[in-house]
């Protein structure tokens, strides 16, 4: 699996999930555990970004808003699921009700069903020096951040007649607490007469901007009279947009707020769009929900599309899951060089042919190459597409190599067999939380034998990409790699670690891309 590559990629899924916050990650984590093959798709830009604490969220009090997210990605890796950094252009439905995700960089996602969990976007008024102090000296939620300015010098920029909502939260958390109406049309003096009655100062007056404080305060509001409020926090409610622009080709269009302030995507109970196997959550539904409500109205949906989708397998008396992606892959023109990899070559000079398995065969050449050197190959993978060319390339050449369909995580994957030789070169298995296909790969290696895996150097993948112009389109997160391999044979004295190392891969296999190797060779003892 590597993704560097001048090709775009299309990939096939059960599930797309359009935004990586609680949301999303919640669902996500309900379909992998339901064995859906689930793909999210995040462009690092939730609402609560300015924050750097949540509230309100049972078992994570003031937890930062990335340490979850964090956390919840390898939650949702841990079962297989793909959360990868890009930006979606734009979603369509085609004829036959599946959707195509477009990515930036041109990568497309083809699932039969799509969560919009994007959220929305706050649009804050227009006075100079809000948006900066956004998040930090300017809040908008006194659930969200209310408690810790308790006591201190509050003031209130009324903007919208919806504005007076928080106010009476305001003034029970500080009875420091200044209003100023900036914008007073339509907000009632039925709303304003109770805040004047209990002490409260209400002004009648513009904002000319948010300035830094002086004399001790930490912020600053200056009015069109010329007088300037201390303050320690601001308080000014936003209005806000559904960020569900991209939906539009799938026939999603957002409707208005009852508050007057914005859009949402209107759902019914279960979060089904208008538009069939279109779902959406979290605060793209409702601006109110806060990350602990937004992730259990993900976890929800999420639940609801697995069982949409279990009743449209049993109803077409099939199953669906990772094979179809990997069967598309192979479905087309070849996809690798035809070369053997030059680490296989180099790693297995010193052995005497016996009986291999070549794990993720792809295409054949490592396995047909095997042959050629006098061993007993068993090639195997996920794909038909792909075995079926490994076995019409080695009935040209007159070479015996016995393929058989299985993932590496399946049960009895290999039927039990052992190996002289286990190869798996750039192999993908997704992870599971029990490690099963781990075990299966070290459980296939005879007594006395080796394993050898080689996968690619993910290190530039800690680079973060532009998601304006690029989308990674696959997660190496979300599949087995070599630390995981190498924790395990840690825990086993009947293994010895040979070689575990990054090096420059040698001549084999052409790739302009991809220039080192890490390499894992171990040896089974033969007691």
């Amino acid at each position: 699996m590597d993704e560097r590559t001048d090709r775009t990629v299309e990939r096939h899924c059960d599930v797309a999930v359009i935004g990586g916050s609680a949301a999303g990650l919640a669902a996500a984590l309900q379909l992998g555990r339901q064995r859906r093959t689930v793909v999210v798709v995040d462009d690092g830009t939730p609402r609560n970004a300015p924050a750097a604490h949540m509230h309100g969220y049972l078992g994570h009090e003031a937890a930062p808003p990335s340490e979850l997210v964090a956390v919840g990605r390898e939650e949702v890796r841990g079962y297989g699921g793909e959360v990868l950094d890009g930006r979606v252009d734009a979603v369509e439905r085609r004829d036959d009700g599946t959707f195509v995700v477009h990515l930036t960089g041109g990568h497309r996602i083809v699932a039969r069903a799509v969560l919009a969990a994007t959220g929305i976007a706050d649009e804050l008024p227009p006075v100079p020096g809000l948006a900066e102090r956004w998040g930090g000296q300017v809040i908008h939620c006194p659930f969200c951040h209310g408690y810790e300015v308790r006591d201190q010098a509050v003031v209130q920029i009324v903007t919208h007649p919806a504005g007076l909502h928080p106010t009476a939260l305001l003034r029970h958390l500080t009875d420091r607490l200044t209003v100023v109406l900036h914008d007073a049309r339509g907000v009632e003096e039925s709303a304003v007469a109770p805040l004047v009655a209990a002490g409260v100062p209400v002004l009648r007056s513009r904002v000319v901007r948010v300035v830094d404080g002086a004399g001790g305060s930490a912020v600053g509001v200056q009015l069109d009279t010329g007088e300037v409020l201390a303050a320690d926090a601001v308080v000014a409610g936003p209005r806000f947009r559904a960020r569900a622009e991209v939906f539009a080709g799938a026939g999603l269009s957002p409707t208005a707020h009852a508050s007057g302030l914005g859009d949402v995507v209107e759902v019914d109970p279960t979060g089904r769009t208008a538009v069939p196997m279109l779902f959406a959550a979290g605060n793209i539904t409702d601006p109110g929900q806060q990350v602990l409500p937004a992730a259990a109205h993900g976890s929800r949906v999420g639940a609801v599309i697995a069982f949409a989708l279990a009743d449209e397998d049993l109803r077409g008396a099939r199953r669906s899951g990772a094979r179809t992606d990997w069967e598309q892959r192979y479905d087309a023109d070849p996809v690798w060089s035809a070369n053997p990899n030059g680490t296989l070559m180099a790693q297995v000079g010193d052995l005497a042919p016996g009986r291999a398995l070549d794990v993720g065969a792809g295409e054949g050449a490592d396995a047909l190459w095997l042959a050629e050197q006098g061993w007993t190959v068993t090639a195997t993978d996920i794909s038909g597409n792909a075995l079926a060319r490994v076995t019409a390339e080695a009935e040209r050449r007159g070479l015996p190599v016995r393929c058989a369909r299985t993932d590496a995580s399946d049960p009895a994957a290999f039927g039990g067999e052992t190996y002289d030789l286990v190869s798996l070169q750039y192999g993908s298995f997704h992870r599971t939380p029990d490690s099963r296909g781990v075990r299966n790969l070290l459980d296939a290696v005879a007594p006395g034998g080796t394993l050898l895996v080689v996968a690619h150097d993910q290190t530039p993948l800690d680079e973060p990409v532009d998601v304006a112009t690029q989308s990674r389109p696959f997660d190496p997160g979300a599949y087995v790699g070599v630390d995981e391999i190498v924790v395990a044979l840690a825990g086993d004295e009947d293994w010895q670690v040979d070689v575990h190392e990054t090096r420059p891969r040698p001549a084999g296999a052409v790739s302009a891309h991809h220039v080192h190797d890490v390499v894992l060779r171990a040896t089974r003892s033969a007691g």
